[in-house]
């Protein structure tokens, strides 16, 4: 199909843009904005060309719209220009869906509270998703927030357009349009207390599990990542993800056994709450966000919990 007479105008447009730009910046504003429309045209290339994998290889009967619109980078290509078959609610849905089995380690679940305009977000027309926790989420300042990393992690993957989450309940102490800019506590110390002072600004960075191999219900594992030790338990229908790190007695837990839906610490004997966040008689264990999607296994490890590994 040969170019529209509106399409052949765009293009002399930027050629006359860039012109306008070199002249008025002169020959390093030229090459940086050449640059720019250089990343620009790659990105959506890049964009095409998964369109036409995606096509290629659906099954018959596969139906076009909602296979791109599944898709992490169509689908944002899509949400940004309005183009998306699935309106934000709904895609919001898909993603709290998805990290519904991490809720329910902690004994919790969340609702939408409402999503409105995002003031700050310079005219970019960004939304805020106001969110609820619910069950022992709430009021649980290291559950709460743990949790909302996985949130918005999966947010920002289906709803791009979503600048900011706000969880009732969960302080926020510096001001942040971006995803994932969250707040954390410092981790414990030897004795397994908390140390006294603010929270620390820390990004979660989420690590796939180097060669992770599948779990029987009801057993337990140790797996580095990123030099941070993790242990791994299965139960009926989910993967829990802990720190290797006992509060009360402050060795590693190690091959620790699993007790129905309890885990025990070899060193102490120590017990802890495997659905519900890892709370036991002598303290708690430091969860960790855990996405399990189509055969992989993602962690969000905090930045000052990389720092500080025990």
């Amino acid at each position: 199909m040969a170019a529209t007479a509106k399409e052949q105008q765009a293009g002399e447009r930027i050629t006359a843009l860039l012109d306008e730009l070199g002249r008025s910046t002169g020959p390093a504003g030229r090459d940086l904005a050449d640059e720019l429309v250089r990343s620009i045209v790659e990105f959506y290339g890049t964009g095409l060309a998964r369109v036409v994998e995606l096509l290629d290889g659906a099954p018959d009967g596969t139906d076009p719209l909602e296979l791109l619109g599944a898709d992490e980078l169509v689908g944002g290509l899509l949400v940004l220009h309005d183009l998306h078959p699935e309106d934000t609610m709904t895609r919001v849905g898909r993603a709290l869906d998805e990290v519904r089995p991490y809720l329910g380690s902690h004994a919790g679940d969340v609702d939408v509270a409402g999503i409105v305009p995002d003031e700050e977000a310079d005219g970019a027309g960004g939304q805020i998703l106001r969110l609820r926790l619910r069950g022992s989420c709430d009021g649980c300042p290291s559950s709460a927030q743990t949790v909302r990393w996985t949130i918005e992690e999966a947010v920002a993957r289906r709803a791009p357009e979503i600048s900011r989450v706000e969880v009732e309940g969960v302080a926020e102490e510096k001001p942040g349009p971006k995803l994932l800019q969250i707040m954390s506590r410092p981790p414990d110390d030897a004795t397994g207390a908390r140390p006294a002072g603010p929270a620390e600004d820390a990004p979660a960075e989420w690590h796939p599990l180097p060669a992770f191999s599948s779990l029987a219900d009801g057993e337990s594992t140790v797996c580095e990542v990123a030099g941070t030790p993790l242990v791994l338990v299965r139960l009926p229908g989910d993967l829990y993800a802990y720190r290797d790190h006992c509060p009360a007695c402050a060795g590693r837990l190690g091959a620790a056994a699993v007790d129905g839906g309890r885990l025990r610490c070899p060193s102490c004997a120590a017990e802890y709450d495997i659905r519900g966040a890892g709370q036991g008689d002598r303290g708690r264990l430091g969860p960790v966000p855990l996405l399990e999607e189509n055969g992989s296994v993602r962690v969000a490890l905090p930045g000052v919990l990389l720092a500080a590994r025990p």
